[in-house]
């Protein structure tokens, strides 16, 4: 392997730290950082400064946010009686994206994972329960992954959660729009058979 010089090789290796990004990748984004201008490098360290200072947690449902409580928790137009519960951030962007949803959310930040050391206290579930106990809600989604760990969480949550007056439900799974049944594996295709609804 190369020998950089003592600044490179530490851009490199902070680099690699990042999701998805391995040695190679972590060179060319180094050596792009090299070539860039003064302003532009300054930039990017600026803008990753800035959001670490301004980002935090929602003090209502845990999603990243500049303002507390966050535009979800805080906005007139959506349901507040209506709760989907995610695993990560970015799980809210793949629902919105869908423009059906118009309830609030509730960030876990993981999912339960005893092979990796996370259990139900790890995670953002005191919060909900508080949410749950005020009476304010009429329904939980529980939209963790279809994973083994995301399939733990929403069993542990569906115990937490059931009580009079609130429904408490999971999103589907199985089979996806345009695909086909012939290369469906056998969690799948459980999954898309328990789901199904009447016509």
């Amino acid at each position: 392997m190369a020998k950089f010089a003592e600044p490179m090789a530490r851009l490199i290796d902070e680099l690699k730290k990042l999701p998805g990004v391995g040695g190679k990748s972590a060179q060319r984004m180094a050596f792009h950082i090299l070539r860039s201008s003064g302003e532009d490098a300054d930039a990017l360290s600026g803008a990753i400064r800035n959001l670490k200072e301004k980002l935090h947690l929602c003090s209502v449902c845990s999603n990243i946010t500049d303002v507390d409580p966050c535009s979800y928790c805080t906005s007139a137009t959506r349901n507040q009686r209506l709760v989907c519960v995610v695993e990560e951030p970015t799980n809210i962007a793949s629902i919105e994206k869908a423009r059906f949803y118009n309830g609030v959310y509730h960030v876990l930040h993981g999912a339960i994972s005893p092979l990796h050391g996370v259990g139900p206290e790890q995670l953002r579930i005191p919060s909900l329960m508080k949410r749950i106990e005020s009476g304010s809600l009429d329904e939980v989604i529980i939209a963790t992954n279809p994973t083994i760990e995301g399939e733990a969480t929403a069993v542990h949550l569906t115990g937490l959660l059931k009580r009079p007056g609130v429904k408490v439900t999971r999103i589907a799974t199985g089979i996806p729009a345009g695909s086909d049944i012939e290369y469906a594996d056998e969690v799948t295709m459980l999954k898309a058979m328990e789901g199904r609804r009447e016509l």
